[in-house]
Formats: C-alpha cells, sequence, structure tokens
C-alpha cells in the first residue's frame, strides 16, 4: 500500500462513540460532506504511531448545526469498541481530489510549511496542525533558541487564526 503522506487527506477526528451500536462521532477537516456520506474505503491513522488501517465507511449523516457527523464503519459494532478509536485520525486516498480554487489549500498541503515574520523575512516555526472551530486555526511551533527552553526541551506552541492578512499563502 502507498504510503506517501502527500497521498492522504485527513477529514475528520474520531472525536467519541455515539450510543451503544458502535457509531462514532467524528469532527469534520473537509469541506466536501460526501466523504462521510457516500460508503467506501477510508483508513484509520492511530495517534500513536503512524501506520495506517483500512476500513470501510458504511454510512454518515451530519449533525444539524455541528462540523460532526455520525458514521458507521463495518467491524465497529459496540460502544468499547468505538470508544478504542478515540482521537484516530480519519483519512482517504488523494487519488481525485475536489477542484480547488487558486486561494485554497488542503490541510495536508499546510503541515509543516515553515511561517516567516513578513516585516524582517526570518522564520519563526513551522505548521505543526490544523484545527477547525469557528474558523480554522493553524497551530505554529516556534522555533526557539534560548538556553533556557533548550536545557528544559519545552516546546512553544501557538494557535492562530488562518486569515489571509496574517498568512498571505
Amino acid at each position: 500500500m502507498e504510503t506517501d503522506q502527500n497521498r492522504w487527506l485527513e477529514i475528520g477526528t474520531i472525536v467519541a462513540p455515539k450510543g451503544l451500536r458502535g457509531e462514532l462521532k467524528v469532527l469534520s477537516s473537509t469541506d466536501f460532506p460526501e466523504r462521510f456520506k457516500n460508503p467506501g474505503k477510508r483508513w484509520l491513522k492511530s495517534p500513536q504511531n503512524a501506520s495506517l488501517e483500512p476500513i470501510e465507511l458504511i454510512s454518515g449523516k451530519p449533525v444539524a448545526g455541528k462540523n460532526i457527523y455520525i458514521v458507521r464503519l463495518q467491524g465497529i459494532e459496540n460502544r468499547n469498541q468505538a470508544e478504542n478509536l478515540r482521537g484516530h485520525k480519519l483519512l482517504i486516498l488523494d487519488e481525485t481530489p475536489p477542484k480547488l480554487s487558486e486561494e485554497e489549500y488542503h490541510v495536508s498541503q499546510l503541515i509543516d510549511l515553515d511561517v516567516y515574520d513578513q516585516n524582517t523575512g526570518k522564520m519563526i516555526g513551522n505548521v505543526v496542525d490544523i484545527f477547525s472551530a469557528g474558523h480554522d486555526l493553524l497551530e505554529i511551533k516556534l522555533i526557539t533558541d534560548t538556553e533556557t527552553e533548550v536545557k528544559h526541551k519545552k516546546e512553544k506552541k501557538y494557535s492562530y487564526p488562518s486569515f489571509m492578512r496574517l498568512f498571505p499563502w
């Protein structure tokens, strides 16, 4: 199976079980609802490791007014099995991605990008994650070189709204 990181698109994160029959609540990270509604092959990525496990999406439906979908996955029949998937990412193979406009990007294209200060041109960090809230938030790991932070191995991470005026792609 092809495992090139650029071939996979994250479509959501399993946040909780729903009910007793193995349904799952998935926080969507895609603007394309058909990725949850159309049955077919998807992949699970564990929060503990980078390995991908194929799984069949049986059905999915949106929760009104929220960025959540209730999905059924083949082989997940009870709450305990569903609970074990909490925190897993749901991915699709990026064979035919939807057409995007000039100023649109897939989340996977933004992860690991370097971040520069517009005033100085100095690299200040890199994008480590994106969170969907009322608007998307970029989590940026800042580069630090102070002796104390290196000594204590502290990483500084901040979340910023992904507005065009802050991040002109």
